[in-house]
């Protein structure tokens, strides 16, 4: 899309994360704000996506460089869905990491995007630490 642009993530566009993220329902990064920012000044692949220098969506993960690439979370505005902006934005990423495979959790709304992606699912485990001494 014309007037797009990725870039690396910048604290000054926090907010506007956490505005998608509200918008998106996904309530425990809102409700964590702190929490949430210390994972974004953290992470080693963190862009945004500008229309006009508006925050549209944006990508969040890890990586050693050689072998993972995960990313924790990915969101587009959902009046910028279905443009193929999601799509670029992880080649984009990849890209930057060639060498890796690219891993992620994906919810039961959004797997049928990555599964169009030639992604394929595996099977994984979850637990927070609360969990543990529960």
């Amino acid at each position: 899309m014309e007037g797009v642009k990725f870039v690396p993530y910048s604290e000054e566009q926090f907010d506007a994360i956490q505005e998608l993220n509200k918008i998106e329902g996904w309530t425990q990064l809102v409700e964590r704000n702190e929490e949430t920012k210390a994972a974004w000044r953290n992470s080693n692949v963190a862009y945004v996506m500008l229309k006009d220098e508006t925050v549209v969506g944006y990508v969040r993960g890890l990586t050693d460089g050689h072998v993972s690439l995960y990313i924790c979370e990915m969101l587009i505005s959902k009046s910028y869905r279905g443009m193929g902006l999601g799509s670029e934005l992880l080649t984009f990423v990849h890209s930057k990491h060639p060498r890796t495979r690219m891993e992620m959790l994906a919810s039961s709304t959004s797997h049928t995007f990555y599964e169009s992606q030639s992604f394929r699912p595996f099977y994984g485990f979850r637990k927070t630490f609360e969990e543990i001494i529960s």
